[in-house]
This record gives structure tokens, sequence and C-alpha cells, in this order.
């Protein structure tokens, strides 16, 4: 891969650049958003039954359920976008693009619903891993396979026949024989 300093020159490089500064950006809001203790009268209990807090949102009504679903899915969606961008992959299997990315978000939430039980007015909700995790999932599907297959066009079409993922390897390593170990 031909690369001119640290930001010129190659598409994928710049990619992986944005994408890995978005990415630390949204994760430095997330931790603060998710993190900051709550002053609140009082606490409701955990929530380790998967779909009660669900369930119990639709019951609210309409636009109840779609701000705190929403705002579930929401929360961590860019990553579903911003992990593939700071891998900067052009060529990749989809199907383990998405595995990948929902794997690393349902780490990414199940850290966060761990830390936040040492956080005061913040409280566990497995429902909020769960929409976290769907919330990853959907905006990869939506934008990433798009994405990349706009980028390589965009190389095909610069005169880029093949973009290199990695740099090809140099063979063997050289090792010297006749250097004993030392007594």
């Amino acid at each position: 891969m031909q690369r001119h300093g640290f930001l010129g020159g190659s598409a994928a490089l710049r990619i992986r650049v944005t994408g890995s500064v978005l990415l630390v950006a949204h994760l430095a809001f997330v931790s603060w958003y998710a993190l900051r203790p709550l002053d609140v009268p009082w606490v409701l209990p955990p929530n380790v039954q998967p779909f009660a807090g669900i369930r119990a949102d639709l019951a609210l009504g309409g636009r109840e359920a779609v701000r705190s679903l929403g705002g579930g899915l929401a929360l961590l969606a860019p990553l579903g976008v911003l992990l593939p961008m700071a891998g900067g992959r052009l060529y990749v299997s989809p199907l383990a693009s998405l595995l990948r990315t929902t794997a690393a978000g349902i780490l990414l939430s199940l850290g966060i619903e761990l830390l936040q039980t040492g956080v005061p007015g913040q409280v566990v909700d497995i429902d909020s891993v769960l929409l976290n995790t769907v919330g990853v999932a959907v905006a990869h599907l939506a934008v990433v396979p798009a994405g990349r297959a706009r980028v390589r066009r965009w190389y095909r079409a610069a005169g880029r026949e093949d973009v290199p993922q990695e740099e090809p390897a140099q063979g063997r390593t050289p090792t010297i024989p006749r250097v004993g170990i030392a007594p």
C-alpha cells in the first residue's frame, strides 16, 4: 500500500483514522452518558429478565415507547458503522463483518451495564443490552455493505485495480545458524 505521510495518499488510511477518531469520541460520549450518577428520589430494581422492560415500555403507549426503545437502539448504533470504519477493510465477508461488529457491540454493552452497578442511580437492565446490540446490528446492515461497495467502485474508477489489505509477507525470517547459546 502506498502511503504519503500520515493522512495522505491512501483513502483506506484516511477512513481508518476518521473512523478511529469518531469511535473514540462516541465512546467518550457513551461513557459520560451511561456512567454519570443520577440524582433520583428512588431507584428501580435491576431488570435481569429478558424482554420484561421492553414489554413495560410498550405498555406505556406509542410516543413514550418509541422514545424509550429508540433511545436504547440508538445509544450504541453508531458503533455498527464506526467499528468497521476503524478496521478499514474493504474486502471482507459481510457475515463475518456483521458477526464481529455485533460481538463487539454486545461486549461493550455488557461492560457498560457492569460498570453501572457501581454508579449511584443507575441499575442493570438486560433489555438495554439487547436493544443496544440490535441497534449496532441494524446500523451495520443499513450502512456498511453499501459503503464498502461504494468505496470499492470509487477505487476502480480512480484506476486502482485492487486495494491490498495488508503488506505481503517478505518470506522467512533470516537466522544465523553459527551463533550458539552463551555458556
